[in-house]
């Protein structure tokens, strides 16, 4: 999926590229309480390819990769928990059922 999503943008600046690079920062930082960070299943590698979601309590960062476009091409919404079932309630149940099935990055696999 990272494969087809560089042939899409055709951008110097690969998503291979971009996942080293917060890996790299990642280790940097050594263990940080609350900071986690998981490589998508393969089954659900489609869906997180097009969707990034930074979530802190009851906000979050959505952007939706629109196709064609590099990921700071697409907008950014910020999202407020304002009642259940709402926009953030849904990215927010969207992205945690990816994030159950997504694999721990494990200091072996940043190196």
């Amino acid at each position: 999926m990272t494969r087809q999503r560089e042939e899409i943008e055709d951008v110097t600046l690969t998503v291979s590229t971009r996942i080293s690079m917060t890996l790299e920062h990642l280790d940097r930082m050594g263990p940080v309480e609350g900071v986690e960070a998981r490589f998508s299943a393969a089954a659900d590698a489609v869906n997180h390819i097009s969707l990034s979601v930074f979530r802190f309590d009851d906000q979050a960062l959505v952007t939706p990769h629109l196709a064609r476009l590099v990921g700071h091409d697409s907008p950014l919404m910020h999202l407020r928990r304002r009642a259940d079932g709402g926009m953030f309630s849904r990215f927010a149940e969207h992205a945690g059922e990816l994030w159950a099935g997504g694999v721990p990055v494990s200091a072996e696999r940043v190196r």
